[in-house]
């Protein structure tokens, strides 16, 4: 039977194409964001109301880490999960927020300042920044604009409290909570994640 040139070259295409696409999801590809570097980003700042429900207005021990964390509530945006933490002073049903919530098209709200401690990171609330990511499925994996607004911020925030990427750490190396989901069941994506943080500092500094 005579091969069709056209549909090997269809093919060939296809699978191209498919390898290309691959390299823009989050944390598969180690130098794809390298770009991203540790300026500070754009912030929306809505600081929460001080309550002791979400805001307590407690000054930290001094930032010795930034824990990344991943909302659980999938396609829900930043500005959601800001409104819900600040709701809490009304609803009291727990104690929860982040000092920063990165949303599904990049953008990053500011909860509480960052010298004042947030309820998300148990033991580590007193001398960590936390950062709630919002993700589009359970599986929890970010969106491409979400994963390089989260490469700087961590970036920036590091080189703001003079810490390395030893100092960035997920909810599950705290408590053992699959928090991120996909950092946790992903080690390679943590580690791929890391390495982003790590260049967009040197590129910085």
């Amino acid at each position: 039977m005579r091969k069709n040139p056209y549909a090997a070259a269809g093919i060939l295409l296809l699978v191209l194409l498919t390898a290309a696409l691959g390299m823009h999801s989050c944390g598969s590809n180690k130098g794809y964001y390298a770009d991203v570097d540790a300026s500070e980003p754009q912030l929306d700042v809505q600081l929460l109301d001080i309550n002791p429900y979400s805001r307590p207005g407690i000054q930290s021990d001094g930032i010795r880490g930034v824990v990344i964390h991943y909302t659980a509530n999938p396609g829900s945006t930043a500005q959601e999960n800001r409104d819900y933490f600040n709701g809490l002073q009304y609803s009291q049903e727990t104690e929860a927020s982040s000092n920063f919530i990165v949303g599904l098209e990049g953008e990053i709200i500011q909860c509480v300042p960052t010298w004042e401690i947030a309820y998300a990171s148990n033991e580590r609330n007193s001398d960590t920044v936390s950062i709630e990511v919002c993700h589009p499925d359970e599986t929890g994996k970010f969106t491409e604009q979400t994963y390089r607004s989260l490469v700087q911020l961590t970036a920036w925030l590091c080189v703001k409290f003079d810490l390395t990427t030893d100092d960035v750490i997920r909810h599950y190396d705290v408590t053992g909570k699959i928090c991120p989901k996909y950092f946790v069941e992903h080690e390679d994506a943590w580690k791929d994640f890391k390495e982003n943080v790590a260049k967009a500092i040197h590129k910085t500094v």
